[in-house]
């Protein structure tokens, strides 16, 4: 399954520098708004030591990590929502990514221009969630207006999603984002807002990027005050030094990186942390194929069945689902071969009501 991210926040807060960082794509980075006029996408593929495990282990013809897309997604300024700078442009690009890495500039340099003239990460993240919610309140006027008639004429069914859509207005009304909306029965809310597409109700991970000094640190002020403002979402604070990034980026030496990381006290590198926090977010999870012409990595949500995880490789093997025979890593790690475990006991047969494990190396048996 793809998964399509879209990097957000103000002009100059590092977003590009960030995408650049951790893009095999090089966006325009300059001193000034709206740089990034067209959305710049990247293919980045999945860190996983995992992969190297199983490649050393099968001695496969290729290895195929999963991916994920990031998207550089313009800068918003104040009055985006009603057109200002290239908002409703970018509002749509907005629209179309799986979740939010929201960038928040938390170091301060009298050499770059900051847009509202000063270094405030709470104001800041304000103004996006501003603009956001301001679009997401017109997006469910309008779906108000659509079916508020048949609700009034008795209809049941729009009436429950007249009631669904008032919570939402109410929440945005009060400055809050959809996301912050609870206990509303997933059907309901589809019903309600799956063809609106909030802005709003898509999960984001607040990036705050740091300055060198800082993330040795691992914080600082400002990356304090930007946690305290996102406590109450429960959202994650990513810290990261996006031109610490695209240094880690120009090096080709694994070693040589490495060396680097342990000179600021860091264990991984940013773009490690971030599609971690994006796997997470979206409640993902990895599972294998192992044989002699590949290994690859698949992505599916956690919770997923064993049918609709083969229905990531092919629609046919949903379709024709008859068994799964699962390993799970650390045996196949243990054991060193899919006949050794199988010898050992270690390979189960497991029908359509199986769940799928992080980890699980599996092999799909179909018959269309």
């Amino acid at each position: 399954m793809g998964l399509q991210v879209g990097i957000v926040g103000l002009p100059n807060v590092g977003k590009s520098t960030l995408f650049s960082a951790i893009s095999s794509n090089k966006a325009e980075v300059a001193n000034y708004p709206f740089c990034t006029i067209e959305p710049n996408v990247g293919i980045v593929t999945v860190p996983d030591n995992r992969l190297n495990i199983l490649e050393e282990l099968v001695n496969p013809q290729k290895v195929l990590p999963t991916v994920i897309e990031f998207v550089d997604i313009a800068g918003l300024v104040k009055g985006a929502s009603q057109g200002a700078g290239l908002g409703n442009k970018f509002l749509a690009n907005i629209r179309e990514v799986d979740a939010i890495l929201h960038v928040v500039r938390c170091f301060a340099d009298d050499n770059i221009v900051h847009v509202e003239g000063r270094v405030n990460p709470v104001s800041d993240k304000e103004i996006i969630d501003f603009e956001l919610q301001l679009k997401d309140l017109e997006s469910v006027d309008k779906k108000i207006q659509k079916i508020e008639r048949a609700a009034k004429n008795g209809d049941s069914k729009s009436k429950a999603t007249l009631a669904v859509l008032q919570q939402y207005k109410s929440t945005l009304e009060a400055g809050k984002s959809a996301r912050t909306v609870q206990g509303i029965d997933p059907e309901a809310k589809f019903e309600a807002i799956g063809d609106i597409l909030l802005l709003t109700d898509k999960p984001v991970v607040y990036v705050a990027n740091v300055d060198e000094k800082s993330i040795a640190l691992g914080t600082n002020e400002y990356v304090e005050e930007l946690k305290k403002a996102v406590a109450e979402e429960g959202a994650e604070v990513v810290v990261i030094c996006a031109a610490l990034e695209a240094q880690i980026a120009e090096m080709e030496d694994a070693d040589d990186r490495q060396m680097f990381l342990e000179e600021y006290n860091l264990t991984e590198s940013g773009l490690d942390k971030l599609i971690r926090s994006s796997y997470s977010l979206l409640n993902l999870i990895t599972y294998f194929t192992a044989g002699v012409k590949e290994v690859r990595a698949w992505t599916v949500q956690k919770g997923w069945k064993a049918p609709a995880a083969a229905g990531v490789i092919h629609s046919d093997f949903e379709r024709g689902f008859i068994r799964a025979e699962v390993i799970k890593f650390a045996d196949y790690q243990q054991y060193k071969s899919e006949l050794a475990c199988k010898e050992a006991g270690r390979l189960s047969v497991e029908g359509k009501e199986y769940t799928v494990i992080d980890g699980d190396i599996m092999h799909f048996r179909f018959n269309v």
